[in-house]
């Protein structure tokens, strides 16, 4: 009798249809600065560049470009690499800024481009939602002091807002 209900509530339990709703996740760190393949893997982030064909891939390419570099900002945040970290996310900011022109590329071209423009409000939501938690765990400045040079101020927490806001004006701005 166990064996039955057992099978039944088994028989049960794969039958019935799951709902699969997958939000926007943001990539895995890849290497990092000071890795032996980092700079092999910014030449190949390059070169893929030119691999993208078409309106959709490359805007797709910037995307994932953003995502990367905005990951890798994070940690490098995380690890109090400040220097390093506003080199990553200025690098994440500049991808974001070609959207524009990659979204209107793809509309000359006749393209739907609705799908990619709603991603790109839910991966400009994920973004801001990641630099808001940075915002409040990082320190508002930082002093970095080279051993023999002058010492430079790093306002993190303006720089973070910058950020946000040119997530918010994208979301903003693109449209379908």
């Amino acid at each position: 009798m166990k064996y039955f209900f057992s099978l039944f509530l088994l028989t049960l339990i794969f039958s019935t249809p799951s709902l699969v709703f997958s939000e926007y996740v943001l990539p895995y760190p890849s290497a990092m600065p000071g890795n032996k393949v980092y700079k092999i893997s910014r030449i190949v982030d390059q070169l893929k560049k030119y691999w993208s064909f078409g309106s959709i891939a490359k805007t797709k390419y910037v995307m994932s470009m953003a995502d990367k570099y905005l990951v890798e900002a994070k940690t490098l945040f995380e690890y109090k690499q400040y220097l390093l970290a506003f080199d990553a996310l200025n690098r994440s900011d500049n991808e974001i800024i070609q959207l524009p022109e990659r979204i209107q590329s793809g509309k000359t071209e006749k393209k739907n481009m609705s799908l990619i423009v709603s991603s790109i409000k839910e991966q400009m939501s994920v973004h801001m939602i990641l630099l808001e938690k940075l915002q409040t765990e990082m320190p508002l400045k930082f002093t970095w002091t080279p051993e023999k040079k002058a010492s430079t101020e790093l306002s993190i927490y303006d720089r973070l807002m910058e950020s946000i806001k040119l997530r918010q004006d994208m979301r903003v701005s693109i449209s379908p």
